[in-house]
């Protein structure tokens, strides 16, 4: 069993910055590779990042590339997503989780956080 807890959101102005936390419970935090994914409203929930157990793999869906890094720390069972110049349409709940198998499908996902928004202004 794995608890995760999202921090870092708020509202930024467009062009601003914002830095996601995502901490784990649990001894097994490297056992997962962890992905980001974002809702906004009336959308589906959209992969954004992901990264492989060790760190050494990391997967960006196209909007977000050479603006977000998802990094982890396993000694503090944390993965993150600095976020730069962000875009209204970066405007969603973002959500982590993490998963055993396939990191670019939201069913391959086991375990979910609660969700932080980020809200960004133009």
């Amino acid at each position: 069993q794995v608890q995760l807890v999202e921090s870092g959101g708020g509202l930024v102005q467009a062009g601003g910055s914002l830095r996601l936390s995502c901490a784990a419970s649990g001894r097994t935090f490297s056992s997962y590779a962890m992905g980001w994914f974002r809702q906004a409203p009336g959308k589906e929930r959209e992969f954004v990042a992901a990264i492989s157990r060790s760190g050494g793999s990391l997967y960006y869906v196209d909007s977000v590339k050479d603006r977000f890094t998802i990094s982890r720390d396993n000694a503090k069972n944390t993965v993150y997503l600095p976020m730069n110049s962000l875009k209204p349409e970066d405007t969603a709940v973002y959500y982590c989780a993490a998963t055993t198998k396939r990191v670019l499908v939201a069913y391959e996902y086991a375990y979910w956080g609660q969700g932080t928004q980020v809200t960004v202004s133009s």
